[in-house]
């Protein structure tokens, strides 16, 4: 056989070959490794996604953290301002309340005051009576000397 001739044919057999390979069995190939690249961008896409949405979400988390933590902030100091308001009323109430007691203690003491200076009045207008009675040895009469025991006590 001759060499020149083996190669030509061999040279026609793998033309044959390589226009089979690119007619037949390129194309699924080169449709499968597209079809991959095509998932592996989608994916790569759905990822980037993914991690927008859940940066987003994080962000949203955050800011409603950030606002509850405000609300409870908020409402801790309305609870202790109307704790400090309760208690302040109560203590105005209970100093409103003492100076009643104290006020209507006082008035007492007085009416108190005025019973003992009017009875001590009326022990000393009698010591005086008694008093006036040695002295002059007989015994004076109330009845007839009222107007002058009356004096006798206001002047006391």
């Amino acid at each position: 056989m001759n060499i020149n001739a083996t190669l030509f044919i061999q040279m026609i057999v793998f033309a044959i070959l390589v226009w089979f390979t690119m007619k037949f069995v390129w194309p699924p190939i080169t449709k499968a490794l597209d079809e991959r690249a095509q998932k592996i961008a989608d994916g790569l896409a759905a990822a980037d996604k993914a991690k927008a949405e859940l940066s987003n979400a994080n962000a949203r988390v955050e800011a409603e953290l950030a606002q509850s933590r405000n609300e409870t902030a908020s409402r801790l100091a309305d609870a202790e301002r109307r704790a400090q308001g309760i208690v302040d009323e109560a203590k105005a109430r209970a100093t409103e309340e003492g100076n009643k007691i104290i006020a209507a203690a006082t008035a007492e003491a007085e009416q108190q005051a005025v019973k003992a200076r009017e009875a001590l009045r009326e022990q000393v207008a009698a010591l005086a009576v008694k008093g006036a009675e040695q002295i002059l040895r007989k015994e004076v009469n109330a009845g007839v000397h009222a107007d002058l025991l009356s004096r006798l006590k206001t002047e006391l």
